[in-house]
């Protein structure tokens, strides 16, 4: 395993280890104002949601690593106190990146990526009128990490507004993952879209899974079973019954006596198509 002590590489380095590791990230696409009133339109993938009462978001634009120079956003943020935060599609990712070019101060990066400029209803800053989902924010307050290049600056925004377009809502007024399409940043040029890598998982919360612990050793200790496998069987309320695995060998008797690897391959299978119980029921036969 490689280990390092992030005193020991250069920041550089460190960041494309960092950026890479903690990923994907979503995308605050933030709009700015600066103290002439210039528009200002920049990504930043330092960013998620910290609350949702108050609802904030906090994006941080770091200091340029190289020249240790700060970004156009965070000195609009710094004055005006206002930005807002527009939610990145696929749709318009290529637009994005180009609107991430350093153009000079003043240049209005929703011309030169071809955007268009939405008025907000309770914030100055412009919203993306392609983007699918806007937040119109509110600064509270901006938390400097540091004063070397690299050092993050978090800006904490209060969402004061948000607008979310009808056609990513379904018929019952919830956000359609499928149709938002969101797209993420990871490390170097690489990017993910979210609605190729969608998986559902049962919440705990929702039940109290019997635990790891709970299921017999020779389950437990399968040569075949990953540990994601055995957490999908840990994630059940109760093991089913021997009346339960009796009536399903019946009805399944060419796997009565075969080999344990047979046994848990075929569990395996049941498992990736989220037949949990069926999965069981397999890797029980034999105790029945």
């Amino acid at each position: 395993m490689l280990s390092i002590d992030p005193k020991d590489i250069s920041t550089v380095k460190l960041q494309e280890y960092l950026q890479s590791a903690i990923a994907p990230r979503p995308i605050a696409f933030a709009s700015t104002l600066d103290v002439h009133g210039n528009p200002n339109l920049s990504p930043f993938s330092f960013f998620n949601i910290f609350s949702a009462n108050p609802p904030i978001l906090i994006f941080s634009p770091a200091r340029r690593v190289r020249g240790n120079t700060t970004k156009h956003t965070l000195e609009n943020a710094k004055v005006t106190k206002e930005v807002v935060i527009n939610v990145v599609n696929y749709d318009i990712v290529h637009q994005m990146s180009l609107a991430s070019s350093e153009y000079p101060e003043g240049v209005n990066e929703f011309l030169k990526a071809g955007f268009t400029m939405l008025s907000s209803e309770k914030v100055k800053p412009f919203r993306v009128g392609e983007s699918p989902i806007q937040f119109e924010c509110k600064v509270k307050e901006i938390v400097e990490l540091g004063n070397e290049g690299g050092a993050g600056n978090l800006i904490i925004c209060e969402v004061v507004k948000l607008h979310i377009k009808n056609e990513y809502l379904d018929e019952d007024g919830v956000i359609d993952q499928y149709k938002l399409d969101l797209v993420a940043r990871a490390g170097g040029s690489k990017y993910s879209r979210a609605r190729e890598g969608f998986f559902e998982i049962p919440k705990p919360l929702s039940t109290l899974g019997i635990g790891v612990d709970a299921i017999p050793s020779e389950i437990r200790n399968s040569v075949i079973l990953t540990g994601n496998d055995l957490g999908m069987l840990a994630n059940v309320e109760v093991i089913p019954s021997n009346a339960d695995v009796d009536k399903f060998a019946k009805e399944h008797l060419e796997y009565i006596g075969i080999n344990t690897v047979k046994k848990h391959t075929f569990a395996k299978a049941l498992l990736e198509k989220n037949e949990v119980l069926s999965a069981w029921k397999v890797l029980l036969m034999k105790r029945a």
